[in-house]
């Protein structure tokens, strides 16, 4: 029975992941958890919210559900994760599917970006916004609530670390370590982190011969704007 571990943008929730669910393989497993610090999912005792404490995080997920043959798909900041996760090369992990991630490098964000992020925290006005700036294609009905309620769900020191510190981490002396099939996917219209950003930061990084699938018209919400392109990447 495939199994797939889908992990969720900055500011989302696993729930993103809902439309996706019935278009995989009949029979296939979807786990998409909540990450510390964002939907429902509070965080540890002493968690810092830097990759490699996500990524711990994660080996211990892995473990309380027994994986033992799976996928990552792994999602703008996620795709961070992901791959510093592949880096530890886990038993029973067979690829991944990369949608808009976070590249090894730092992301590309402006200082004049990055600050109007850090005092958009918590401002339903905001999150509004910010659904309109992400997104290329239509979201499907109830969607756009959606997301905008994960985004004010998202704790404060979460939302902080990740645009202080983890955006900023450089984790480009593990890749040569990623060893797995790689996909990376990109919505031809996203200015969250550009189509340019993914071929000069995260491609050159996976390992060789990985493809880059362009997604027609879509922007930074690939699950919510075209699922079924998405799945089909899944599975392919």
């Amino acid at each position: 029975m495939p199994t797939y571990l889908a992990l969720h943008y900055w500011a989302g929730a696993g729930r993103e992941f809902d439309l996706l669910a019935p278009l995989l393989p009949p029979g296939s497993r979807l786990l998409a958890p909540d990450l510390p610090g964002f939907g429902a999912q509070a965080a540890p005792a002493g968690f810092d919210y830097s990759v490699r404490a996500y990524t711990d995080w994660l080996a211990h997920y892995i473990a309380e559900n027994q994986l033992a043959d799976y996928q990552i798909i792994g999602h703008s900041m996620s795709g961070k994760f992901a791959l510093a996760l592949a880096a530890r090369r886990p038993a029973g992990l067979r690829g991944l599917v990369l949608l808009s991630p976070s590249p090894p490098s730092p992301e590309p964000i402006s200082d004049a970006d990055r600050a109007a992020s850090l005092a958009a925290y918590g401002q339903p006005a905001e999150a509004e916004k910010t659904v309109d700036k992400i997104t290329g294609l239509p979201l499907p009905p109830g969607w756009r609530e959606h997301v905008v309620d994960d985004n004010l769900r998202t704790s404060q020191a979460a939302w902080d670390a990740w645009l202080e510190h983890g955006s900023r981490e450089d984790i480009s002396a593990l890749m040569p370590q990623v060893q797995v099939p790689c996909r990376l996917l990109v919505g031809e219209h996203d200015h969250a982190i550009p189509l340019a950003a993914q071929r000069r930061q995260t491609l050159p990084l996976l390992p060789p011969g990985s493809p880059l699938v362009v997604m027609p018209g879509a922007g930074h919400l690939l699950p919510l704007e075209d699922p079924i392109m998405v799945a089909k990447e899944c599975v392919g």
